[in-house]
């Protein structure tokens, strides 16, 4: 898993460059700005934050949800992040003066810390050991804490076991339906408590789920 892991990220780099290739840096903040905003109006119910809450984003990307938490303490992970910023005009560390980054993948991260919210937004079929990814999540969230994680599950049985056999999504080296990835945070003692659809497309559905720390 760790070859294909690292031939994930090597073309997770190229997909960002060819994908921000023509784009200017302030319109496409802007936009993923509101991205993130439309995402958290259908979990600000279950998710109040409130500017003292400690924020972890797990898997953060060059433009995480430190776009739209920039009064909160913030702290973004992400194995290339040092290539993102070197080869990506939208990002700059010294953009988010709030947030401290930290390139790290997330089954690495050392969290001096535990914090009140934890986002792992589309990272976390990327990564290279899911179960210890997952447990990663549950272990830097307080007692009572919120965990967010957006994925992107299989529709069909037969193309799950299709994807597994053949990499025929490159960037993700894990293929799991919706319940496989409730079940995930469920045995880390976390508590399910919305599960949103957020687009539904032929052989995924991209769905955020909101989870609460048990113990």
């Amino acid at each position: 898993m760790n070859a294909r892991w690292k031939i994930a990220q090597h073309f997770e780099l190229k997909w960002w460059k060819r994908y921000l290739a023509g784009k200017g840096k302030q319109e496409y903040l802007a936009n993923k700005r509101k991205y993130w905003e439309h995402l958290y109006t259908m979990i600000s119910k279950e998710v109040p934050i409130k500017p003292a809450d400690t924020i972890l984003d797990l898997g953060c990307g060059p433009a995480g949800v430190c776009l739209l938490f920039i009064r909160n303490r913030l702290t973004a992970v992400d194995p290339l992040l040092d290539e993102y910023e070197k080869n990506l005009s939208v990002f700059s560390k010294a953009d988010y003066p709030n947030t401290t980054f930290i390139t790290s993948s997330i089954e690495d991260y050392q969290n001096n810390e535990l914090y009140d919210i934890v986002f792992c937004m589309n990272a976390i079929n990327h990564v290279a050991d899911i179960d210890y990814a997952y447990a990663k999540l549950a272990a830097c969230a307080k007692k009572g804490g919120k965990i967010v994680v957006s994925i992107d599950a299989h529709n069909y049985s037969f193309f799950r076991f299709l994807f597994r056999l053949v990499p025929g999504d490159i960037l993700h080296p894990h293929q799991y339906d919706l319940k496989e990835y409730e079940t995930f945070l469920q045995k880390n003692q976390c508590k399910i408590l919305q599960t949103e659809l957020v687009k539904k497309e032929f052989f995924f559905s991209h769905y955020m789920m909101v989870a609460e720390k048990m113990i």
